[in-house]
């Protein structure tokens, strides 16, 4: 299944890219988009494609805030079709699980979940694609767009500040435009990219609300989802990619949030030629790539976020799926210190 996103996915990328002095027509090509399809925005386009765009237009520019720099400018209109119900939308909550609901209409990559903590609430998102890809600047455009429309949504003058923006990259060397967009505390190596507010700030009025313009909007979307089925096996595995961190990624959990049981989830997937094990494996694959080359994240953390209580049992698996324990793995592919590799590898050098 190839996983497509709005052309709109690209806003701002022209703009960035020739203010860095980047020759756009070239890194396009490269990539199989043009110019003129950057001026469709609801023209879809393959997620990993655009994301290979950004990522490499950044490597060549030597930007290490290229995909926030084309977050800064993003309007709710970039949303598309979604920005009719969500600009008349009650409240910040109504318009995030508005967000939630109709996302695969703007991108089918996005997996957002808004876990609520006490007084606070995190907004988890991840960049999830057909082909596992390093995404570090379309995680940062896809935390600073919900940022922008969070503080759009709560309203002008309201100065909106969540209590911290977290990345699972590590920090740049340059913290300045970070500072500049968000204004508020910036988490680098967290466990999640997402979002921190108070839990109160979801529940600040639209002024703008409009219940019967919000029922004809939401109408309206949901004969666009008719005709824009999603896979099934493609949603469990971003539920999963959202929740394994957590410890929450159990069949039981996915099946609920997805609104069947168990055994219906396991049929479908079934049918698709898929387990639901075999979804686990898949999207441990990916983060433990993704983990390991994040000097700040010890592999006892990795294996504990991976859902392996013992260390011996995380090495077991590695060793399995890469033909190498995972100290060895990093200590090749990762620029972590010397010391830091020595100190663990009595752990997880080899397996028991």
């Amino acid at each position: 299944m190839t996983v497509l996103a709005r052309a709109a996915i690209l806003t701002n990328y022209l703009d960035v890219t020739r203010q860095l002095g980047l020759n756009t027509q070239h890194l396009l090509a490269q990539v199989g988009l043009s110019t003129s399809i950057l001026g469709m925005p609801n023209q879809r386009i393959p997620v990993s494609t655009a994301i290979k765009l950004i990522e490499q237009s950044a490597l060549v520019s030597g930007c290490d805030t290229l995909g926030l720099r084309m977050a800064e400018h993003r309007h709710l209109s970039d949303f598309g079709e979604i920005s009719l119900l969500l600009s008349h939308l009650p409240t910040l909550r109504d318009a995030l699980q508005g967000i939630v609901q109709y996302r695969q209409l703007c991108n089918d990559s996005l997996a957002i979940y808004i876990e609520e903590a006490g007084k606070m609430v995190i907004i988890r998102e991840e960049v999830i694609t057909d082909i596992p890809t390093a995404s570090r600047h379309a995680s940062e455009l896809a935390v600073g767009v919900m940022y922008r429309f969070c503080a759009a949504q709560v309203g002008v003058g309201a100065n909106w500040r969540p209590i911290s923006v977290n990345f699972t990259h590590p920090a740049p060397t340059d913290l300045s435009v970070h500072k500049r967009i968000f204004g508020c505390k910036v988490e680098f190596g967290s466990e999640f990219n997402g979002i921190v507010c108070q839990a109160a700030d979801l529940d600040i009025a639209n002024p703008l609300a409009n219940k019967a313009m919000a029922l004809h909007a939401r109408n309206y979307l949901d004969s666009l989802l008719v005709e824009n089925h999603q896979s099934l096996m493609f949603d469990v595995r971003k539920s999963i990619y959202l929740r394994l961190p957590m410890g929450r990624a159990t069949i039981e959990q996915i099946s609920r949030t997805l609104g069947m049981n168990v055994r219906t989830l396991q049929r479908h997937l079934e049918e698709s030629g898929a387990t639901f094990s075999e979804l686990i494996n898949d999207v441990r694959r990916d983060l433990v790539i993704r983990y390991l080359q994040n000097p700040g994240y010890s592999l006892g953390h990795i294996a504990d976020m991976l859902g392996y209580s013992m260390p011996s049992s995380f090495t077991r698996w590695f060793s399995a799926q890469f033909g190498m324990p995972p100290a060895t793995w990093r200590s090749r592919h990762s620029k972590v210190p010397r010391a830091i590799q020595t100190a663990t590898e009595c752990l997880y050098s080899s397996p028991e």
